[in-house]
């Protein structure tokens, strides 16, 4: 379990971990460097669940060597099965971590959302939702391995 307490934001104790796939851990479809190591660093603290419509077709070949488990979603109503995907696993306790707009909303229900604005950047509405917005996903992982990043950034 990942566990802070930040001043003005409240005490976090997430155990779960849900990302987007596309734009956020992988760029056309491939996995970006530096995320494979930071996965398994995290994986003692976290449970690690990838929520895609997988657009290229790659996420379960990408991750097949990575603690996460891997949620295929159809095309439709992608940002409300993302939200009902954090409710079911106890919103309270989860990190989202995305880039698109229909990520917004698992972003905005999570305890943590965290908007990922790589080379895909990020769409305004899932910026909106988020606690923490960085510029790469090894950024928001690190977020995660060293959290008084968090706590400088979140504290009143």
């Amino acid at each position: 379990m990942f566990d802070l307490t930040i001043p003005g934001f409240g005490r976090l104790e997430i155990t779960d971990a849900v990302f987007d796939y596309n734009g956020t851990l992988a760029a056309d479809g491939l996995l970006l460097e530096g995320v494979h190591e930071r996965i398994r660093r995290l994986r003692s603290e976290l449970r690690m669940h990838v929520v895609t419509a997988d657009t290229f077709g790659s996420a379960a070949r990408e991750l097949q060597r990575l603690p996460c488990a891997l949620v295929i979603l159809d095309a439709e109503n992608q940002a409300e099965a993302k939200r009902d995907f954090v409710q079911g696993l106890g919103a309270a306790h989860v990190v989202a971590i995305g880039n698109g707009r229909n990520d917004r909303m698992m972003l905005k229900t999570a305890a943590l959302g965290i908007t990922v604005c790589g080379i895909e950047g990020a769409a305004p509405e899932a910026a909106e939702a988020a606690d923490v917005v960085v510029h790469h996903i090894v950024d928001a992982l690190d977020l995660l391995l060293h959290p008084k990043r968090l706590l400088a950034t979140l504290r009143a």
